[in-house]
This record gives structure tokens, C-alpha cells and sequence, in this order.
């Protein structure tokens, strides 16, 4: 079995794979002070809720993170609990897609662990609009490299920023409003929300096809749900693809 892990800013993803089949899935929040021990007992306790037995020499596991020092302890429990070597995505970790990246090392590792589903998944040329902390849009050319991307503030840290500034705003539940032309400020702020970054997204989507030409566009992440319905461009909804790609990534490593 395969333990996948994606250490997001906000959120951490796990799943489980068992060959192919992606058996079961976590989401917890993210928090850097943690150590190996505490990952580990976490890991194990979220096994054991579920009933899987396992033996810890036979699970692999795979990690992606962008929170340096969740990605240390995760290194350490999978060496000192699991006896493994756990497979990194990093510069130097073989992973079949050529970066063509200005400083490949400065492409996150979970853009990368996207664009290597998506292909596995879907072909080229494609774009992963990833919603999380950022919402990141990456392409992948038809050859199967990475191209690059685009990179905008996340859904929830600009409202964070409009309440911090705006003291007559207040914080609302993050759903699709009635109606567009919203008949109070609450309707009103979820479809600026909703609707806005929806816009945002699909005007990004128009853009990059003019440089990539026709693209299958997929979406992922924590607000990939709400978002994609919605979208003109997102053809296919993947919330665990980067699950997938850190798979694939390992599969690769072995």
C-alpha cells in the first residue's frame, strides 16, 4: 500500500492507494509545529479508524509540501516509524515531466504532483486550476512538459483581507447566492465571491489557450466543488489529483 501526503498552507491531504485505487483520503488542517512523533501517531490513529491493518515495512510513502518544516517531520516519521524512505517531490526526484521553469526549483511541489495527474490522466494540452491557500493555474504542453502558470490570491484569504479591512463586512458561509445582483450584503459579498473568481478564472483560462491552443482544463482543491460548476472553461472536476500525480511520482521512483 501507498501513503500519499500533500502539506498544503492551510490543509493537508493524505490518501491511501492500494495499487491504482485510491482506498481512502484525509483532510486535516496544517500545522508546522507538529513533530515526527505526533505525525505519526496521527497517521497511524487515522488508519486504525478505518480499520486497515498494515505491516510498516510494506506501506510506501510519497510527500509533497510546501511547509519546509512539516516536510522534515514527515521525512523523519516515514524513516524512524515506518522504517521507509519516503519518496519527496523535490528538485533531483525523477518524475518523467521536463520543467521548463525560469528556476524549476521555485515551482511548488504540489504544482508539480498536479501537472504530472493531469497528464497521466488526460493528455495535453491541459491546465490545473488548483483552488487552495493560492489558486494556482499551471499548463502542460501537448509533449507532456510543464510550461508554467499563473498564480492568484485563494477565494478565503481575499475575503480574510476584505473583512480585516472593511468594518461594516462580516464573515459569510462561502455558497452559490441566489441571484447575481445580490438583495443583501451577504448575497452580495457571495456573489462577488462565487461569481468574481469564477470570472477570474475562466478569463485566465481564455488567456492561456491563446498561447497553449485548445486545452483540457481541470480543477482540484478544497473549493474546486463549488467553483467548478460553474466555470465556462473547467471541463473536469479531480479533488484528489495531486494525490494521483505523487502516485505516479513514486510508481516512477521505485
Amino acid at each position: 500500500m501507498l501513503l500519499t501526503i500533500d502539506v498544503g498552507n492551510t490543509q493537508t491531504v493524505l490518501g491511501l492507494f492500494d495499487g491504482t485505487a485510491l482506498v481512502q483520503h484525509w483532510r486535516i488542517s496544517t500545522n508546522d509545529e507538529r513533530t515526527s512523533d505526533e505525525m505519526a501517531l496521527l497517521v497511524a490513529e487515522l488508519l486504525r479508524l478505518r480499520g486497515i491493518e498494515f505491516h510498516p515495512e510494506e506501506l510506501g510513502i510519497a510527500i509533497s509540501s510546501v511547509v519546509p518544516r512539516n516536510t522534515a517531520a514527515l521525512r523523519q516519521m516515514a524513516d524512524e516509524w515506518f522504517g521507509v524512505k519516503a519518496v519527496v517531490l523535490e528538485p533531483g526526484t525523477r518524475m518523467g515531466m521536463p520543467i521548463l521553469y525560469d528556476n524549476p526549483k521555485e515551482v511548488g511541489a504540489d504544482r508539480i504532483a498536479n501537472a504530472v495527474g493531469a497528464f497521466d490522466m488526460y493528455g495535453g494540452p491541459t491546465i490545473v486550476v488548483d483552488f487552495g491557500t493560492a489558486t494556482t493555474l499551471d499548463a502542460v504542453s501537448a509533449k507532456g512538459e510543464y510550461l508554467g502558470g499563473a498564480i492568484i490570491p485563494g477565494i478565503e484569504i481575499s475575503l480574510d483581507a476584505l473583512f480585516s479591512r472593511a468594518a461594516a463586512l462580516r464573515r459569510v458561509e462561502l455558497v452559490e447566492p441566489r441571484n447575481v445582483i445580490g438583495k443583501n450584503t451577504v448575497e452580495s459579498m457571495q456573489a462577488g465571491a462565487v461569481y468574481g473568481f469564477t470570472a477570474q478564472v475562466d478569463g485566465l483560462c481564455v488567456r492561456m489557450k491563446k498561447e497553449l491552443g485548445e486545452a483540457t482544463v481541470i480543477a482540484t482543491g478544497g473549493l474546486a466543488a463549488l467553483i467548478a460548476p460553474l466555470s465556462a472553461q473547467i471541463t473536469h472536476h479531480e479533488p484528489w489529483l495531486t494525490l494521483v500525480g505523487l502516485r505516479i511520482v513514486w510508481e516512477r521512483n521505485q
